[in-house]
């Protein structure tokens, strides 16, 4: 199930911001994450932000599944002009040059990756489910203790 966030009038160019979506398209969250937290882009950490707001929100829909075992990634992340500010800066002999003031509104939507049937990755996945179900289901085994142990236990609380 895919969880969408959006970020609206962010004041930087679109095209400033849409280098740091390119990087982030299509990655892992985890990776995503990873990637724009070291981002030199003034655009990373508004989109890191954004990113962990589309997390919570597949959260809110997702109550009974844990965000490690889902497989998110970034299905969708594109970037829309936004509104501009139109501003005169002074020049020379009296002019003005007009100065333009951009913006930009960003849309992040995340889903989990299901793996088609006949892959590897499908296997590996059924095969860790499996495993995680046997232990879960699998009863307790009782300790077994040496007869020697037992022998001495009795008699000290025989003794007590």
């Amino acid at each position: 199930m895919e969880a969408v966030a959006k970020l609206r009038n962010v004041p930087t160019s679109p095209r400033k911001m849409r280098l740091v979506a390119n990087l982030v398209r299509g990655q892992k969250v985890t990776r995503a994450l990873g990637l724009l937290k070291f981002e030199a882009n003034s655009g990373a950490p508004r989109i890191e932000k954004l990113l962990l707001s589309a997390l919570a929100n597949w959260q809110l829909k997702n109550e009974d599944e844990r965000i490690e075992d889902a497989n998110l990634y970034i299905k969708e992340i594109f970037v829309d002009e936004g509104r501009m500010l139109k501003r005169l800066r002074p020049a020379p002999q009296g002019r003005g040059h007009r100065i333009r003031k951009r913006s930009n509104h960003v849309t992040l939507i995340i889903d989990s990756k299901v793996e088609p049937l006949g892959s590897k990755v499908a296997a590996t996945q059924a095969a860790e489910t499996k495993d995680t179900e046997a232990s879960a289901n699998a009863p307790k085994k009782a300790s077994r203790r040496s007869s020697t142990k037992k022998s001495t236990e009795t008699k000290a609380e025989a003794t007590a």
